[in-house]
């Protein structure tokens, strides 16, 4: 076996060396590999002057993409960035060990903790009752928990570094279990045109602090709206996203024959739009 104090520099695969002082265990390789990277002398000085913060942008960003590779379909991309994610996990919880406040088998045994904690049908005899769905067990268990915390509102723990659409259904989902919704969808679709008619008012007294205001408004009914339907806002604006992105670049294409889309008047791109909205 490599020694332990041998450089891996010159080594055909540095990962092969890391694994192998690791007893083959990849998830021990990888916590070595962190506390390396990391090491006062001999880490690297990126990695070095990371903290919480510096990090979390990356954290949300891997999380982004291994979504992105689920989308796709592209499961060679998903096992890569599933690694980049776990990456992620282990630097926050190598600063923190660094902080003496916990590592990475503290996290990983609260997370066993708690699925054990929050499967009761599962890993005691807490069966479903009769009607009660898993969704409602997972919430009840959750609510409990954050009693235990102090949790003083049912709005206690929703994050604000969320997106703010997923937000304002997180936000409605807690406020709608003790009874503060709208009684169903037409409702919110009153609301929706009652919010409509605000914004109208705002542009016309030329207030864009009230304008934005309205806005805001608008779109958070627009997500009420989405839960009443049984959607997710997130998801579906992704789709309309991807829907415009996909239209927009077939009329660059067929535009590509007269010149660019950039040079042809908003009528012709109007009809390109509407020549490749028909074909779909």
């Amino acid at each position: 076996m490599t020694s332990h104090n041998q450089s891996y520099a010159n080594d055909a695969n540095p990962l092969d060396w890391m694994i192998e002082t690791q007893d083959g265990d990849p998830l021990r390789a990888l916590l070595a590999l962190m506390e390396r990277l990391r090491d006062p002398l001999r880490g690297c000085p990126w990695d070095k002057a990371q903290s919480f913060a510096s990090i979390a942008p990356y954290t949300i960003e891997e999380a982004y993409e291994v979504m992105d590779a689920i989308q796709r379909g592209d499961m060679a991309d998903l096992k890569a960035e599933l690694g980049d994610l776990l990456f992620q996990v282990v630097f926050h919880a190598q600063i923190a060990r660094e902080a003496g406040v916990f590592d990475f088998a503290e996290v990983a045994g609260a997370l066993v903790a708690k699925m054990v904690r929050r499967h009761p049908h599962v890993f005691g005899d807490g069966a479903l009752g009769a009607g009660e769905s898993r969704a409602q067990t997972w919430e009840s268990l959750k609510a409990q928990e954050r009693a235990q915390k102090g949790a003083h509102s049912v709005l206690d723990d929703i994050p604000l570094a969320l997106p703010a659409l997923m937000r304002a259904d997180k936000l409605t989902r807690r406020a709608a279990r003790i009874g503060f919704d709208w009684p169903d969808t037409d409702a919110v679709l009153e609301k929706l045109e009652e919010e409509k008619q605000e914004l109208a008012q705002a542009r016309a007294e030329g207030d864009a602090a009230h304008v934005q205001e309205e806005y805001g408004d608008l779109l958070f009914v627009m997500a009420n709206l989405g839960r009443k339907l049984g959607l997710d806002p997130e998801e579906a604006l992704r789709q309309a996203n991807a829907k415009f992105e996909r239209r927009f670049r077939a009329i660059e294409a067929m535009a590509a024959a007269k010149g660019s889309a950039g040079q042809l008047p908003l009528a012709e791109l109007e009809a390109l739009w509407a020549a490749v909205k028909a074909a779909e």
